[in-house]
């Protein structure tokens, strides 16, 4: 098998002698590209974000940024890397490089003072600027230029870029202010730009990974095959996909693993599938991409997105992983728990479909067997046309939920012919609030039955008190959510 490589700023690099668990954030400086800072070490600040060659959804490649922080960097074996300091255009002989049209903006409009958190600032901005689907907008009608925000009151600039891109990344002494205007100033890709024109050729085929070194592994099997027989020989494996929460462990809590192996680019674990009776989304795809290649064709789900962690994040979690770690308070669940979908879990004596409802046993146990993989998740057709998720925290965006509730109603005829309600942050596990739905069906969608129904609701699982909110608070924003939802099915529409 060919040493482990990374290629960064267009140059290839040995992995080794780097330790099996080292990050990218942590090998990147070592080569000396200390643009890459470490902040948070759990994917919460994007002072450490660069740019990695992923499969387009649009295009043959994406530019995506993550938190090189989370990411071992035996998992981009075989991949391409862009730091902040590979963005600039190198200048002729004894001239300075040239800025790259974001590094550009936010120094002329004073996007950074100390600069420690501007190359993650940087390179997530990039990767909004070379986003394919980008497009700008007319300038205000009163002549004000791009610079002073969209004229609609949302987040995307006339120039089309999406300020939730930046939304994983923090700022603790120049005020966002100005690095949104820089945001919203850039343009769009010149013709020439080497990067922009990377997105038009496919991004290096994964490689099949055998990385060993000071006595830990990493695997990267070509297949589910391969895989599933990887993790029957090995059980005590750790299995990544993201590494999204295994990356916090090594980081914050000084974990090792004797093996870890990934399964993000298993072919069998990235396919999306819609067809009449069922959507079928690979355990392996990244939030991001089914966002956008769902395209809203999932309301919940679409609702959900936005406000799963960060962007950053979600250029690299997956539903698979979400489900894995069984938390009960992931945000997905609740969500998929609504839709009724089920998983399909593989193993080396093949696969078998268990609803979600019946996948949790426990606090971050469930039914899947040694060996087994979420291979993917299924959500049953037709959807139910009422939809919405709540999720309850400190802060509006990236943030962990005290609660969040998912909703999914059909509502016939005034009625209420069927409620699935999906729960989390208020029991062991993710839960269906089994006794509320039972409390809406057959009733009329009225404020009485609204009423009783939340106060039926507030009693559903065992909330505690924790830091995050007490036992009192979740309950009673487990009632507020129903009769919220009520309030906004039945307000007026404005003639």
């Amino acid at each position: 098998m060919v040493a482990a490589r990374i290629t960064v700023n267009g140059k290839e690099t040995p992995i080794s002698p780097a330790p099996a668990h080292t990050t990218v954030l942590d090998f990147l400086r070592e080569q000396g590209l200390t643009g890459t800072k470490e902040g948070c070490a759990e994917g919460e600040c994007g002072a450490c974000s660069v740019l990695v060659a992923r499969p387009g959804v649009d295009r043959p490649t994406d530019w995506v940024a993550v938190n090189a922080c989370l990411v071992p960097v035996a998992a981009l074996d075989g991949q391409e890397v862009v730091t902040s300091e590979g963005l600039a255009s190198a200048g002729a002989s004894g001239t300075p490089a040239v800025l790259h049209p974001v590094q550009e903006e936010m120094a002329v409009r004073g996007g950074s003072q100390c600069g420690f958190c501007t190359p993650g600032f940087i390179c997530s901005m990039a990767s909004e600027y070379y986003r394919p689907d980008r497009c700008a907008h007319a300038d205000r009608a009163d002549g004000s230029g791009p610079a002073d925000g969209p004229a609609d009151g949302s987040e995307h600039g006339p120039n089309g870029f999406d300020l939730h891109a930046l939304s994983g990344n923090l700022c603790r002494c120049t005020g966002y202010r100005p690095i949104r205007d820089a945001a919203y100033a850039v343009g769009m890709p010149a013709e020439d730009d080497p990067l922009a024109r990377r997105r038009e050729q496919s991004p290096p085929e994964p490689a099949a990974t055998a990385y060993t070194q000071d006595n830990s592994t990493f695997l990267r099997p070509g297949t589910l095959a391969d895989a599933v027989r990887l993790l029957r020989e090995l059980p005590e494996a750790v299995v990544v996909a993201g590494s999204t929460d295994w990356g916090v462990e090594v980081n914050i809590r000084s974990r090792r693993a004797p093996c870890v192996v990934a399964v993000d680019r298993l072919p069998e674990l990235r396919a999306l599938h819609v067809g009449s009776d069922h959507i079928e989304i690979g355990a392996a795809q990244t939030l991001t991409e089914i966002e956008r290649r769902l395209d809203g064709a999932v309301p919940l789900l679409a609702e959900l997105f936005p406000q799963f962690a960060s962007r950053l994040i979600r250029n690299s979690a997956t539903l698979g992983g979400n489900l894995g770690t069984g938390s009960p308070i992931g945000d997905s669940p609740p969500v998929l728990l609504a839709l009724e979908a089920s998983l399909v879990l593989a193993g080396a004596d093949g696969e078998r479909e268990v609803p979600l409802c019946d996948y949790f046993t426990g606090y971050r146990q469930s039914v899947r067997r040694p060996g087994e993989l979420i291979r993917a998740v299924r959500v049953p057709m037709p959807l139910s046309p009422v939809t919405a998720f709540h999720k309850i925290a400190k802060r509006r965006f990236d943030d962990i939920s005290s609660v969040a509730v998912a909703f999914a109603l059909d509502i016939e005829d005034g009625t209420v012919r069927k409620a699935r309600i999906g729960l989390g942050g208020v029991a062991a596990t993710p839960i269906r609030a089994l006794a509320t739905e039972a409390a809406l069906e057959g009733e009329p969608w009225t404020e009485r039955t609204a009423e009783a129904a939340a106060r039926v609701l507030r009693a559903e699982g065992t909330p505690m008190d924790d830091h995050r909110a007490s036992a009192g608070y979740r309950s009673a924003m487990l009632g507020q959510s129903l009769l919220k939802l009520y309030a906004r099915t039945t307000e007026a529409v404005p003639s």
